[in-house]
């Protein structure tokens, strides 16, 4: 007998992001809710695979198909999602999921979406040739520009707008690296960082969409006859509309491991010939004020705390040329 799915969801998960965690650990809990989705919609659920990693409830169906169950208290993010594959849908030359079925459950609302072919970036990533790396690095600066030149539609609405979400940010943001144990000589520098944030980041200018997250997570790779390629990109949960360079910041600090090689191409992709102090310094406090900024976790440079003796010096690391 099929459990009540209100009974299943529970007030406390709906509303309490611990109490969510707990149930999205407990799978008998929910997934034959999920499976009872699934079939009102015509779906085969004969093969279901539980995706571990990620926020949201998300389950394969078979090879072709992903339904995607997003707690309210996570209800933005099913917006952000639905309204970005809907606006880019036919937009890109890469592959994104398209949407087959939505709906709510007990005030749970979802998405099925096609499921994309490739290898996922994070199992391929480790493993490329730097020649290679250096090419899909430049194939993502490309992506993110073509996701930028697409209109915005209804996305423009999301809250909070690009100045108020900065405003935010600045405030916050030495009370968030200090709690995150960023290191006192990088802590130091940070007020003058945030003074030279505020005449470089644009706050009024035309917003894009932005991702925020260009992670190996998040995208496929193919490989054809030896040469990798990106294949697919997915997850568009958490986009917002702002400045166009906050988007170079996952690649920067994920992938480009402050090889000048893979930063001109990542950069030159994105459509910026040449890599000067006020960008550099532009990218530095966007990294700090990132809305999942955490450097002692993101940056993937070999002893970078050691080699760096401030953030002007890590800003030359990163950004290597």
């Amino acid at each position: 007998m099929l459990p009540d799915s209100a009974g299943v969801w529970g007030l406390s998960a709906s509303t309490n992001l611990e109490a969510y965690r707990a149930l999205r650990a407990d799978r008998a809990r929910w997934l034959p809710v999920a499976l009872d989705i699934a079939r009102s919609h015509g779906l085969d659920v004969g093969a279901p695979h539980i995706f571990a990693t990620g926020t949201n409830l998300v389950v394969g169906l078979g090879e072709r198909l992903i339904l995607k169950i997003f707690p309210p208290l996570l209800r933005s993010q099913f917006f952000s999602e639905r309204g970005s594959l809907t606006q880019l849908a036919g937009r890109l030359s890469l592959p994104i999921p398209e949407i087959v079925a939505e709906g709510v459950r007990d005030g749970w609302p979802y998405l099925v979406i096609t499921r994309l072919s490739g290898t996922l970036g994070s199992e391929a990533w480790p493993h490329l040739p730097e020649q290679q790396k250096e090419r899909v690095l430049r194939q993502i600066g490309e992506t993110i520009a073509s996701v930028q030149r697409a209109p915005l539609g209804p996305l423009a609405q999301i809250e909070p707008r690009w100045a108020d979400f900065m405003r935010a940010q600045m405030q916050g943001c030495g009370a968030r690296h200090e709690r995150l144990g960023l290191a006192p000589k990088f802590l130091d520098g940070l007020d003058d960082l945030l003074r030279d944030a505020a005449a470089l980041i644009p706050m009024d200018a035309p917003p894009v969409i932005l991702t925020g997250e260009y992670i190996p997570e998040n995208f496929l790779l193919a490989c054809d006859d030896g040469t990798w390629s990106v294949a697919g990109l997915f997850d568009f949960g958490d986009v917002r509309a702002g400045w166009r360079d906050y988007d170079l910041l996952g690649p920067s600090a994920f992938m480009a491991a402050g090889r000048p090689g893979r930063v001109r191409n990542l950069l030159e992709g994105f459509g910026y010939a040449r890599l000067d102090y006020a960008l550099k310094r532009r990218l530095m406090a966007l990294m700090l004020l990132h809305h999942a900024s955490d450097l002692n976790s993101h940056i993937c440079i070999e002893r970078w705390q050691e080699r760096a003796g401030d953030l002007v010096e890590l800003q030359e690391l990163i950004w290597a040329e």
